[in-house]
């Protein structure tokens, strides 16, 4: 369901260098277009946004073509037949996005929990690092108030056990706001990747750990998603937390 190329993308995607920020979308577009906006209004040359929308009944398809026509140079779609799920979401971002030669990738929630102005830090760490780790469990990252206690109880308690069961020394191992150097996922086998959900997010950490490469966490505050549902759940974390031990077995 991803094309290896970016032919007949919206907005024909074309390939010059520059990062790209992946936005998978599932009914978000009362907040897609204030994400689109604030990444515009960010000083970062070249910067391009993928819209991987999962035929959303909402209408975000639309809103995301809307934006594609309004910002051509700077937007792109690609449309799936139906929700396929947010690690296949990523996944086939990546592999839009290297085809059409982004220099780095950054991957964020398009319902305003990942702050935007933080895109920037997290492109300047990659001059140094491989990774960079929108990171709420470093000194100075956290969440706003109203993320209710049991969600971050879970996300704490699952974090330490991912980081435990992997031997991981990154303290954010669920985070869905990275920023990868090109070179990083031209080299990991995004074949090989087989998790969903937050035990995506684990795999990944994992699968970097695996390659050496060199890993940096930003501090950033997390905020209750303004659009849609969380996933997360008790049974969503707890089949993340046996995942582990496939990841492990995996690679």
């Amino acid at each position: 369901m991803c094309p290896t190329d970016t032919s007949g993308l919206t907005a024909g995607a074309p390939t010059r260098g520059g990062p790209v920020v992946v936005l998978p979308t599932y009914n978000e577009g009362a907040t897609l277009p204030v994400v689109v906006e604030a990444l515009r209004r960010l000083a970062v040359p070249g910067l391009r946004m993928l819209v991987i929308d999962d035929n959303s009944p909402d209408g975000t398809g639309r809103v995301a073509e809307g934006l594609a026509g309004r910002y051509p140079d700077q937007v792109w779609v690609h449309h799936r037949p139906a929700k396929m799920g947010l690690a296949s979401a990523y996944l086939c971002g990546f592999r839009l996005a290297l085809g059409a030669g982004a220099t780095a990738i950054v991957e964020m929630d398009s319902d305003l929990s990942h702050p935007p102005a933080m895109v920037p830090q997290l492109l300047d760490a990659l001059v140094r690092n491989d990774v960079a780790v929108g990171s709420r469990y470093v000194q100075g990252g956290g969440a706003e108030p109203g993320w209710a206690w049991h969600r971050r109880l879970l996300s704490r308690s699952g974090n330490l056990y991912a980081r435990w069961a992997l031997g991981l020394p990154v303290s954010d191992v669920t985070s869905g706001f990275k920023a990868f150097r090109r070179e990083v996922l031209t080299s990991l086998d995004l074949d090989r990747v087989r998790s969903q959900g937050f035990s995506f997010q684990v795999e990944m950490a994992y699968a970097c750990h695996r390659q050496g490469f060199r890993v940096v966490e930003l501090p950033i505050l997390f905020a209750e998603r303004r659009a849609g549902h969380s996933k997360m759940s008790l049974s969503v974390v707890g089949e993340a937390l046996w995942r582990v031990w496939q990841i492990r077995a995996r690679y």
